[in-house]
């Protein structure tokens, strides 16, 4: 179960407890009558609360997934334009100095191999 659902579930759970303690849930009339089903409330299941198979579990799924995705990218600090375009310039230099002492590398090995073979 994802993350932002159990808080979700969590934070129904209080808001209920909240209520029961308010007195808005319970059976008894402020004359002291107990009314038939008093905080009872009839439930009709909804779709989301229906078992899901094949294909509408995919997507339910795929839905939440994305959700959470959006919820954690709104948490993440994102560089500034300098700290990326500095970064980019140290990353394109290291891989030109790498290349080049592998060139450097590769050609030295060739050199001696064709001596070896001769």
């Amino acid at each position: 179960m994802g993350r932002l659902l159990k808080k979700k579930i969590s934070a129904v759970k209080k808001k209920k407890q909240g209520d029961e303690k308010n007195g808005s849930l319970s059976p008894v009339k402020s004359s002291g009558a107990v009314r038939p089903n008093a905080g009872m409330q009839k439930k009709n299941p909804s779709v989301s609360a229906l078992p899901k198979t094949g294909a509408a579990a995919y997507f339910g799924k795929a839905l939440q997934f994305l959700r959470e995705v959006k919820a954690e990218l709104k948490k993440v600090t994102w560089p500034s334009r300098k700290q990326t375009v500095g970064s980019t310039v140290v990353v394109i230099l290291v891989v030109v100095m790498i290349a080049f002492f592998l060139g450097v590398v590769d050609i030295g090995l060739s050199a001696a191999v064709r001596t070896v073979l001769q």
